[in-house]
Order: structure tokens, then C-alpha cells, then sequence
């Protein structure tokens, strides 16, 4: 099953909704990857590829907060801090593994997936409620 970005995980943030996107296409290529081919090789570049996204996503966000002086900003990096953690397991679970299996595949929806749209939801929408209601359009 793939993932999809649809209204419930839109922020109004052109820039991070556009990251969101991005993640979620490289969420799905990740998954594609080891549905099709089973290659250890391949699923390993391509939970690299996620990570780095992920990073280069988390540092953004982080930056607009920052600039934005959100009172939740040290939870919020806690909570991108567990999902790398998150994604580590993913590496260690591909290394134990002969390849993809079925078991990483549901890791993955589970712990990338799942976190991401409860993580948008939750945590994302409330940065840009803040910004709304501390007027800092700027920012959005």
C-alpha cells in the first residue's frame, strides 16, 4: 500500500507541504523498491536516500521555527530525533535480513508511514497554527 499526501496533511506551508510531498514520494519509492525486486542493495540506497530527504526536510523545519520562535520547538526535534532513531532500526533490520522482507515492508508503513502522517497531523499543523495566529504570513 502506498502513501499518499491528501488535504488532511496539508500545513499551508508551500515549502514544507512541497517536503511533505516529497517525502512521501520517497517513502513509496522505498517501498516499491523492496516489493519489486527484493534487493538488499537497492533497499538500503534507496532508506539512504529517505534518510538524507528526511534530514535535509527536518533542518528546514526546524530553521522556520526557529525564526518563528515556537514555544514547542526542542519537543518538535525530539519527536524528528525519534524518527531517526526510527530509521536506524530500518538499517539494522535490512542488515539482519537477507533482503526486504514482507516483515520490513510493515516496518516501514508502521514506523516511516504512520509516524509521518501522525507527525503532520499533529505536530506540523501545530507550527503553522501558530503562525497563523501570531500573524507571521512570511513565514507561511
Amino acid at each position: 500500500m502506498l502513501a499518499r499526501f491528501d488535504e488532511s496533511l496539508r500545513t499551508g506551508n508551500a515549502m514544507i507541504d512541497e517536503q511533505h510531498r516529497e517525502l512521501i514520494e520517497k517513502i513509496n519509492q522505498l517501498v516499491q523498491s523492496c516489493e519489486q525486486g527484493r534487493e538488499k542493495v537497492k533497499a538500503i540506497k534507496m532508506l539512504h536516500y529517505l534518510a538524507d530527504y528526511t534530514d535535509f526536510h527536518f533542518n528546514e523545519e526546524e530553521k522556520l521555527q526557529e525564526r518563528a520562535g515556537y514555544p514547542g520547538l526542542e519537543e518538535h526535534r525530539q519527536k524528528h530525533e525519534d524518527f531517526r532513531k526510527a530509521v536506524g532500526e530500518l538499517f539494522e533490520m535490512l542488515e539482519e535480513e537477507e533482503g526486504p522482507s514482507d516483515r520490513f515492508v510493515e516496518a516501514v508503513h508502521r514506523n516511516v508511514t504512520e509516524w509521518l502522517y501522525g507527525h503532520i497531523k499533529g505536530y506540523d499543523v501545530s507550527v503553522a497554527s501558530y503562525m497563523h495566529m501570531n500573524n507571521m504570513p512570511e513565514l507561511l
